[in-house]
């Protein structure tokens, strides 16, 4: 049976299918994000379930909070096909992520300009130094072949 049509899935086939460990599978559960079943001490995960995974993880790889994620979820539990206010809140919170990475892309483009800026000093003050260096040992060799000859 492909996993996509399997209607119940146990926390190992979850950790193994999304590459996580099955604490996460737990933690995420006890943040109140995943609702197993309970055969005895087995945990049962729906379909809900592991599409619920996937986007806890997508919405990771994003930058969101586990509480925005929870936050989203909830909105959709209360109307069980989703609404207006959900959707504005998804947005609104992907136009912030979005703010977000821009500035992190600016903060990394400046600290590189830096790091050239730094570089290059470093390099030209290297060189100078191995060049006074290569003059130096030179008129040290000079001199006592200069004291013989007299």
């Amino acid at each position: 049976i492909s996993m996509d049509i399997k209607k119940t899935y146990s926390i190992s086939e979850l950790a193994k299918e999304f590459d996580v460990t099955t604490r996460s599978v737990r933690f995420y559960e006890d943040q109140g994000l995943l609702h197993p079943t309970r055969r005895g001490q087995t945990r049962i995960f729906s379909s809900k379930d592991r599409v619920r995974l996937k986007l806890i993880l997508r919405g990771k790889r994003m930058g969101f909070s586990l509480s925005e994620t929870k936050e989203l979820f909830d909105l959709w539990d209360e109307t069980l096909s989703g609404n207006e206010k959900q959707l504005l809140l998804m947005l609104d919170t992907l136009a912030r992520k979005r703010a977000q990475l821009e500035q992190q892309k600016n903060d990394i483009a400046q600290a590189e300009m830096e790091m050239d800026t730094a570089e290059a000093r470093c390099r030209e003050a290297l060189a100078d130094l191995q060049q006074r260096k290569r003059k130096q040992t030179k008129a040290t060799t000079k001199e006592p072949e200069s004291t013989e000859q007299k």
